[in-house]
Formats: C-alpha cells, sequence, structure tokens
C-alpha cells in the first residue's frame, strides 16, 4: 500500500426532509447571501427548490437563484454565475441538483474568487486553491460530487470537456434524501449506477500490491450495486434500495475506497470526448467505454481481473486459464450494464465510427504522450479502444 493522506471534512446530513436544514446548515457555515444554483424545471415542479428557499427565508439568509445547468455543464453559465457572484457579493454557494449541476456550482466558485479565466482551472494552467464555500442538495446518486473535490466543465467552443480538482472545492455540508431520487426516469437511475461502479473500477483496476482493504471496499460497494439497482429499476419508489444507492455513489467518489493505491481514470478521459461531443449522458458513455477499455488492458495483469470476476460477479475462477475466468468478468459486466437499460456501442449511444480520429486527437495527449495509470494509453491506443467500443455486444 502507498502512503497517503486522506482528508474528507464534508458534513452529511442524510434521510427523508432532510433539505429543509438547508436555511441552518448554511447558516451554521457562515453562509449570508446565497447563490442558489439548479437545473431544469424539476427542482421546481417538484416542490424542492421552494422548500430549500422556505429553509433559508426562515434563517434570514438572502439568496438569489441561477438555474438552467444542463447536462455536461458549460462554461458559458459558469461566467454568469460569476459575474453575478461577483456583482452581489455572494459568500456562499448551494447546488440543488445531481452532478452537473455540483460542478457547475464549484467552477463557479473558484471563478468568483480568481482574477483570471476560470477555464485556466480546468485547461492545466492554474490548480484551484480558493473558493466561495459549496455545499449540495443532491437529487441524483451518480457522480460522487456531493463529496469530492472535483468538477467537470464543458467549453461550449470546441466541445471539450475537462476536469479540475481542489479541496477548496469540496463541499462544507451535502443534503441526501433518497425519496428526491424517487422521480427519476429508469434511464437516469441506470446511468447512475453506471458512474457510480466506474468510479470504483478506475480505483479497482491498480498496479499497487497489497491493497487487500480498499479491494475489499470497491468489491462490496460493486456487489451493493449490483443487488440494489435492478430492484430501483423495477420499482421507483423503493426508498431502501434508493438509500444503499445514494451513500454507494457518494462512497464511490470521496476517494475513501481509492486510497493508498495508483489510479487509473483513462475510461473517464475516454468518455468525456464521446459526451462533449455528442452531449450524450455521461454513464452512458460509461458504458459503452469501461468495458471497451477492460477488453484492451486485461492482459496487463490478468490475475487483478480474474479476482474482480471472481468476487464481484460470482465467476468459477478457472486455475488452468485464468484468461477466460477474466473475460468472463468482463462479459457480465456488459450483461449486467444492458440488463439496466445501457449501451454497449456506439450505434446504440448515437456515435460515429468516422469520429474516431477527432475523439482520439481531442483527448489532447501530446506527440508520443501518454496517460493513465494502470495501463498507459497513448492518442493509438484510445482509438483502438473506441474501435473496439463500435460494435462491442454480449
Amino acid at each position: 500500500m502507498d502512503n497517503f493522506t486522506f482528508y474528507s471534512p464534508t458534513k452529511f446530513v442524510f434521510g427523508k426532509n432532510t433539505e429543509k436544514e438547508a436555511g441552518s446548515l448554511v447558516k451554521e457555515f457562515g453562509g449570508s447571501k446565497v447563490l442558489i444554483h439548479f437545473g431544469g424545471g424539476s427542482a421546481k415542479k417538484s416542490g424542492l427548490l421552494d422548500r430549500v428557499k422556505k429553509s433559508l427565508q426562515a434563517k434570514k439568509i438572502e439568496f438569489i437563484e441561477l438555474g438552467g445547468v444542463h447536462p455536461n455543464p458549460l462554461d458559458t453559465l459558469v461566467y454568469k454565475g460569476i459575474e453575478i457572484c461577483k456583482k452581489e457579493g455572494i459568500d456562499f454557494i448551494l447546488a440543488v441538483g445531481g452532478g452537473s449541476v455540483i460542478d457547475s456550482a464549484k467552477a463557479i466558485a473558484i471563478g468568483a474568487l480568481y482574477d483570471g479565466d476560470f477555464w485556466d482551472f480546468y485547461s492545466g494552467k492554474a490548480s484551484p486553491k480558493k473558493a466561495i464555500p459549496v455545499a449540495t442538495v443532491l437529487t441524483i446518486a451518480a457522480a460522487g460530487s456531493e463529496g469530492s473535490g472535483d468538477s467537470v466543465i464543458t467549453k461550449e467552443k470546441g466541445m471539450l470537456k475537462r476536469a479540475t480538482s481542489g479541496e477548496c472545492i469540496r463541499p462544507r455540508f451535502s443534503i441526501l434524501n433518497p425519496a428526491l431520487t424517487q422521480t427519476l426516469p429508469a434511464f437516469q437511475t441506470a446511468c447512475g449506477a453506471t458512474d457510480i461502479m466506474a468510479h470504483v473500477c478506475e480505483r479497482y483496476f491498480t498496479n499497487t500490491k497489497n491493497v487487500e482493504t480498499t479491494d475489499r471496499l470497491c468489491e462490496a460497494v460493486l456487489q451493493a450495486m449490483i443487488n440494489e439497482t435492478p430492484k430501483v429499476i423495477a420499482d421507483p419508489n423503493n426508498y431502501d434500495a434508493r438509500a444503499n444507492i445514494m451513500w454507494a455513489g457518494m462512497v464511490a467518489h470521496n476517494n475513501i475506497v481509492g486510497v493508498g493505491r495508483e489510479q487509473d481514470w483513462n475510461s473517464h478521459g475516454i468518455e468525456h470526448e464521446l459526451s462533449g461531443l455528442y452531449d450524450c449522458a455521461h454513464g452512458a458513455g460509461l458504458a459503452v467505454i469501461m468495458p471497451a477499455w477492460m477488453d484492451f488492458v486485461y492482459k496487463h495483469d490478468v490475475m487483478r481481473f480474474a479476482q474482480w470476476a471472481t468476487r464481484v460477479w460470482g465467476c468459477k475462477m478457472d486455475f488452468s486459464n485464468p484468461e477466460a475466468t477474466a473475460k468472463e468478468g468482463i462479459k457480465r459486466f456488459r450483461l449486467f450494464l444492458k440488463s439496466i437499460g445501457m449501451p454497449l456501442n456506439f450505434a446504440e449511444l448515437g456515435a460515429k465510427e468516422k469520429d474516431i480520429p477527432k475523439l482520439a486527437k481531442n483527448f489532447g495527449l501530446p506527440k508520443g504522450g501518454r496517460t493513465g495509470g494502470f495501463v498507459k494509453l497513448s492518442t493509438d491506443d484510445i482509438a483502438k479502444i473506441y474501435k473496439i467500443a463500435v460494435s462491442a455486444s454480449v
């Protein structure tokens, strides 16, 4: 196991009706003038936004609203939020929504205290050091942004999807009410589940030895998702299954399952080019890319994939042919994704084979460069993974 520092100070308030505590929590963390950031009309139609505003009013906290966040949040709205924060003296940002809303709120938070272009943080020119405090009222279990210091934004010009990280944008508190996810369409629920599982897999496939504790934590989260996701697809109102999934989403990405080990993150980077170009759901893109990545890299450490297959998917270990066990695990992963309504290939996702050179180039590797942890990939390797994804099936 590698040396590590783990610091996760977010306060989580979990359970039914907890959104009514938003005002008290904002006050607890020093907020006096809040930007409420949200997405489309669902937060309004459901009454959630009104409940949040009422809780702020009860504590005499001023607020300004900024809606309009779309999946794969755009830089154009971030610039608008930054302008509002600077003009109005905002000292706290409350994101009401899923990962896209939270990521947009984080971008606004760092941009509002920065003299340059906030995109500097997403292009690698700068690292976030200070930000307006951010908190969340989560409505979708997926991205894990409610417990992480990460943010992903798409630059509308060129449709480039990029990420940044910093402890200053880790939420001060996050309100997690599983009941708020019960109205989600099955497709969105399945996309969220896929994202959660991908966050674990990015950490599970590692070159670091002797990480049994985090291996077992990863395996437990994956097994919980395998058990609980079909339940909510069949019955959207299954609160207990929703609760387990919502907590799994946070655990999967606040890095408690990834400490002390090298991580990969190539699947996420490769997928970001898909959702950047086609504006597809991130989870759906991961359902296509992650198994394709596995097909490409599993021979690098067949026994790790065989361990994943036996411990997570219940495959029988073939000691005379571990490669067969590893491949069976990848097959069962695809079968699971298909069973919850996820796409498996380019055609089902709406992607085009002719765009592979553009997708691989947009990844942005310098000539001769490589990226990743488990297996370091070149631009040609990335193109090969896209090629596998073109016609993947079970």
